[in-house]
């Protein structure tokens, strides 16, 4: 994929982050804040804050969606716990309008308790130059 198009869709996840009230704490492609720290095995595109909430955002391709361990990548991420067990992380799912089908049906195989962390948002379709 290209950066530059990668890049304006996290830009898109932070935005929508920014609108439910979340303060972000690193992200990937910022001038400004540090890359996000790996969380397990996994690259994760924002860490966000609102409160003592915590959010995590991800943007997600087309062939992300084909991966095998993407169901699990998912399960790990939205049950993710390590320094405070009490909060629970949001997941913020960033995918664009043709996949989001395909996502949800993906999200709906993961048991109740994992689907209410995910949270999806939909990226608009960004033509490259």
């Amino acid at each position: 994929m290209i950066p530059k198009l990668k890049r304006e869709k996290v830009d898109y996840l932070i935005d929508h982050l920014w609108q439910q009230g979340y303060l972000t704490l690193s992200r990937k492609f910022g001038k400004y804040l540090p890359a996000p720290p790996m969380i397990g095995h996994y690259e994760v595109d924002a860490v966000a804050k609102y409160k003592k909430k915590i959010a995590i955002g991800l943007t997600v391709s087309e062939e992300e969606l084909n991966e095998h361990s993407f169901l699990s990548k998912l399960d790990f991420l939205a049950n993710y716990n390590a320094r405070f067990p009490k909060n629970k992380i949001t997941l913020f799912l960033g995918v664009l309008n043709n996949s989001l089908v395909k996502l949800s049906l993906l999200i709906s195989s993961l048991n109740e308790e994992t689907q209410k962390q995910i949270k999806i948002v939909t990226l608009p379709d960004i033509k490259s130059n």
